[in-house]
């Protein structure tokens, strides 16, 4: 993809995501929809969802794609290393990444950004690409304002997820 239309695409999905959100607080139904717009925005996606952190471990959360990996801990695989290290971590290979959980062999690349609020974990978005090295900075930058978005949008107050956020 030219650099100016990738660009121009998160630049729309930006304001997708802004317009989706807008009047809904509901953790679950953004959560949901966010995925469901990652999933249609980004052509060779395998995984686009969400790794919820419960004050333990990951659990998955709303997601587009196959069936998945359910418990991540922290540190564990790319979504366990992005929440333990409060870092977005972008794998261009997967199958050469030492620490890689493979929830599925069509995944190549992977993209993983934590999602804070107020200097606490709630948890990440996971986007996994059928391609090689399908991700980079300007994904990063556009992935890491979809998800600041998203979280300042949303009421965190999962009661299954013991203290409210």
């Amino acid at each position: 993809m030219i650099a100016s239309e990738k660009l121009s695409n998160y630049q729309l999905l930006i304001a997708q995501v802004e317009a989706l959100l807008e009047g809904e607080r509901n953790a679950l139904a953004n959560l949901s929809n966010a995925s469901a717009l990652l999933n249609q925005a980004l052509p060779h996606s395998v995984f686009t969802g969400f790794y919820l952190f419960d004050g333990n471990e990951l659990i998955l959360g709303p997601f587009q794609g196959g069936v998945s990996c359910v418990h991540i801990a922290l540190g564990k695989g790319v979504c366990g290393e992005s929440a333990q290290t409060q870092q977005t971590i972008i794998v261009d290979d997967v199958t050469t990444h030492e620490n890689y959980i493979s929830c599925d062999s069509a995944a190549m690349s992977e993209i993983v950004v934590p999602m804070m609020k107020d200097g606490q974990l709630l948890g990440v978005l996971d986007l996994d690409s059928r391609l090689k090295a399908d991700y980079d900075a300007v994904d990063q930058e556009y992935l890491e304002k979809f998800v600041a978005i998203l979280v300042e949008k949303t009421d965190w107050n999962f009661a299954m997820f013991g203290e409210k956020n």
